[in-house]
């Protein structure tokens, strides 16, 4: 067989043109590749959700990849163990109620697993808006990441979403969007993102989960910008709360639909 770079071409244009054009109105929008994001996407997309997936970087798995300090390890606890038992994920015991795994073999399986489970994910975009009708977000107004970094004037595209999720961590990119641009109240005690407060573990891992809600009409609030909106500390490198928060986000948006 000869190749040709020019069938080559052609199938990855139509490919992901395909893919592109399926995915420009979803049930549910995920901002953000991280862990929460990615066992959000997973659940909803198990669940029969149109789901896709906008990761800005070239890689997906957030913080995940490199451990604490680039020791590339992750630590769980007991209640996050069942959720990397179901992706497969091996884990060994640490001490009692801590867990260890491989972060590498972390990220790649649940990257793999979201995908079969039906959900599309795009990395390299960008989400600089989000579309709002009648006090509700509808969608988001997406662009390539390198004309993002590169600073170009290049128009974005819009994809239509019942319900969008933020999981982009510390930054709540979306909600920053939201309340830059918006006259809409957030669902925090100020009506405002609250911010992050510095490390506590334990308190980080809790407030994560009992963070994770609807933060305003059509978006939902996931992992660390859960805690970055509703003004809770920072937990470093222990992704329970991460994992737990993302099943608990598409709970919610599969009981309310």
């Amino acid at each position: 067989m000869v190749l040709d770079e020019i069938v080559i071409s052609k199938a990855i244009i139509e490919r992901f043109t395909e893919k592109l054009l399926q995915s420009t109105d979803v049930d549910v929008a995920v901002v953000g590749g991280g862990p929460s994001g990615l066992v959000a996407a997973y659940y909803l997309a198990s669940s029969g959700k149109k789901v896709a997936l906008f990761e800005r970087k070239l890689s997906l798995g957030g913080g995940m990849w490199g451990g604490g300090m680039m020791f590339n390890e992750i630590v769980i606890q007991d209640e996050a163990k069942e959720i990397l038992d179901l992706f497969g994920v091996r884990t060994r015991e640490y001490s009692e109620g801590y867990y260890t795994a491989d972060a590498i073999e972390a990220v790649t399986t649940i990257c793999s697993q979201t995908v079969r489970a039906g959900a599309t994910i795009f990395n390299c975009m960008s989400v600089e808006d989000v579309m709002i009708r009648e006090g509700r977000v509808t969608g988001l107004v997406i662009n390539w990441s390198p004309v993002e970094m590169a600073g170009l004037h290049v128009d974005p595209l819009t994809i239509a979403a019942k319900n969008v999720i933020d999981t982009t961590g510390h930054a709540t990119e979306v909600l920053k969007v939201i309340e830059r641009k918006a006259d809409m109240q957030l669902a925090t005690p100020s009506g405002k993102l609250m911010g992050e407060r510095s490390m506590w573990a334990d308190k980080a891992e809790r407030l994560t989960i009992e963070n994770t809600r609807q933060i305003c009409p059509g978006v939902y609030v996931a992992g660390m910008s859960a805690n970055a909106a509703f003004g809770g500390p920072r937990m470093g490198p222990i992704f329970g709360g991460m994992l737990l928060s993302g099943r608990k986000v598409a709970e919610l948006i599969i009981a309310s639909s």
